[in-house]
């Protein structure tokens, strides 16, 4: 099963379509960190992690992980961790995945560039929850009432093709 960026607000999952959000400077093959541009290409789909003290455990068939105030996302490309989880610390440049606002409140990797990570090729690529449809950093949003129907529907095995 595959979920599908139809254009740069819509994505397709079987009968369903999902107005959403991209980066704020369009899709890219040739992503890098920091660009702001969301990467092309069919992705497989991660964990989805959470925030209990805000919301409750989706349902889901994916792999449910809580995000408490020390997880992180490394976005440091000198680091053997570059583009994976850790538990936070200052040695490490890292994204907060325990956010004040709502963004993080529900999010689902997707694993862009990070089987056989490449430095600086871009890290931290999600679909997250937006209220606004404004552009991400690169992630795709989701409304959240969309983003809990999508989490329902997919499988561990589903991909997303992002074109």
């Amino acid at each position: 099963m595959i979920i599908y960026l139809k254009n740069k607000d819509t994505l397709i999952f079987k009968d369903f379509k999902f107005k959403c959000c991209i980066g704020a400077n369009g899709l890219s093959k040739k992503k890098k960190e920091g660009d702001k541009k969301t990467p092309i290409g069919i992705f497989k789909l991660g964990n989805l992690y959470y925030r209990t003290d805000k919301k409750a455990k989706p349902i889901t068939n994916l792999k449910c992980k809580i995000i408490t105030k020390n997880v992180g996302w490394c976005n440091d490309p000198l680091n053997k961790k570059y583009n994976k989880e850790i538990k936070i610390s200052k040695k490490i440049k890292h994204e907060k995945l325990y956010r004040r606002d709502y963004k993080y409140n529900y999010l689902i990797l997707i694993k862009y560039n990070y089987i056989k990570t490449i430095p600086n090729k871009g890290s931290a690529i999600f679909i997250h929850l937006t209220k606004n449809y404004k552009p991400t950093a690169g992630c795709i949003g989701l409304l959240e009432k969309d983003f809990k129907i999508m989490a329902k529907l997919i499988k561990k095995n589903t991909k997303i093709k992002i074109s």
